[in-house]
């Protein structure tokens, strides 16, 4: 890797490495190598790992009132592959990575590209420079979003970590429309869904308008990579 370049990604993410070739292998995708063994695939697996280990050690000692099921479903939006290439195209990691012929202008360069460069990146620099250096990295870059893991987005309050996320990501808010009801006036059920922009997302049933907002919004938090659907079985 050239020295310039090298200097310019250290200054980027804030750590200077001992063992250049992992760091340059941190930055070469499968599709740049001969061998799949010498590109950043390995190094993707390890940092995945790391990172949700991080990420599950800052939470639990950050919400020591929370219990399994919240932290569960703030590190779900901490670590999911579209936050990971946000902070990616954040830094300007994708900008370096080092791809085979016909793949430069390819979108995945700032979405599931993007995303593994970043797990890679952690992964190099946690072989490079140890558990700390790494815990490090990942707290200068996560830590406004793991700042905004207030107790209300992890007591289910989807609509207050849609809206923040939306606002983040699209410069603009969630519009919630209320399309059915049915049932006697005592006990009526409600239909709606979530419009960002021009996109409509699936729609979700509840016994109040409250509720039915709530999983809509929650609908639309899995659509958009947000969160993962293993934590449906919370919102009721």
């Amino acid at each position: 890797m050239d020295k310039e370049i090298l200097q310019q990604i250290e200054q980027l993410i804030g750590y200077k490495f001992s063992d250049i070739s992992l760091f340059a292998m941190s930055f070469t995708h499968s599709s740049a190598v001969d061998s799949r063994s010498s590109s950043n695939e390995r190094l993707e697996f390890l940092g995945d790992s790391v990172l949700g280990l991080v990420v599950c050690k800052i939470l639990y000692e950050r919400f020591p009132r929370y219990l399994e099921g919240d932290l569960t479903k703030i590190k779900s939006m901490l670590v999911s592959r579209r936050t990971c290439a946000r902070i990616s195209k954040n830094i300007g990691l994708h900008k370096y990575l080092k791809v085979g012929r016909g793949m430069t202008s390819s979108q995945a360069l700032t979405g599931s590209l993007a995303a593994g460069l970043l797990e890679a990146v952690i992964a190099a620099i946690y072989i490079d420079g140890g558990f700390e250096a790494a815990q490090s990295f990942i707290l200068r870059n996560f830590g406004f979003l793991i700042d905004q893991a207030d107790a209300e987005q992890s007591q289910g309050n989807f609509k207050s970590l849609l809206q923040q996320s939306v606002q983040q990501q699209f410069n603009t808010i969630p519009i919630y429309l209320m399309l059915d009801e049915k049932g006697p006036d005592h006990n009526k059920c409600f239909e709606a869904e979530v419009v960002i922009g021009d996109r409509h997302f699936s729609s979700a049933w509840g016994t109040n308008k409250k509720d039915a907002e709530q999983k809509a919004a929650f609908n639309a938090l899995v659509e958009l990579g947000i969160v993962e659907n293993n934590s449906e079985e919370d919102i009721d």
